[in-house]
């Protein structure tokens, strides 16, 4: 996991942001909010990418999604090169890493290491930080 330090490629007010997002996308990727767990859809099973809600950067994979019965989107590991960037992150009385695109500063969530194999992690993402593109076909 790399902690990233360079500045995004999509830098927009935040009033440029709320027009392109809903009430809720934007509270969980450019404030850094969570959406309650159990409350979003469910993404299709069918192969496809799963795309930042913001930029719509390719960041994660069908094949590497399962479920981790948390209530969030979980995947074992971001796609090869996607722009996807970890911070430490000591909000709310806790140490954890956060996980964002590195594209557009977008927060999708946490990554903590009780995942399955093969890397042991799990990137714990907010639904609605993340947009389904099913593989064309």
């Amino acid at each position: 996991m790399n902690e990233t330090t360079t500045p995004p490629k999509l830098v927009l007010s935040d009033a440029e942001w709320r027009d392109r997002l809903s009430e809720l996308a934007f509270k969980v990727t450019r404030q850094h909010g969570t959406e309650r767990a159990f409350t979003h859809d469910d993404f299709p099973k069918a192969p496809g990418t799963f795309r930042c809600v913001c930029c719509g950067a390719a960041l994660f994979g069908q094949d590497q999604k399962f479920d981790s019965g948390t209530g969030w989107p979980s995947f074992w590991a971001p796609l090869p090169d996607a722009p996807v960037g970890t911070r430490e992150d000591r909000s709310w009385f806790m140490r954890r890493t956060e996980v964002h695109c590195t594209d557009c500063a977008a927060h999708l969530g946490h990554v903590f290491p009780d995942g399955p194999k093969p890397t042991g992690l799990r990137y714990c993402i907010n639904g609605v930080a993340l947009r389904f593109e099913p593989e064309a076909g």
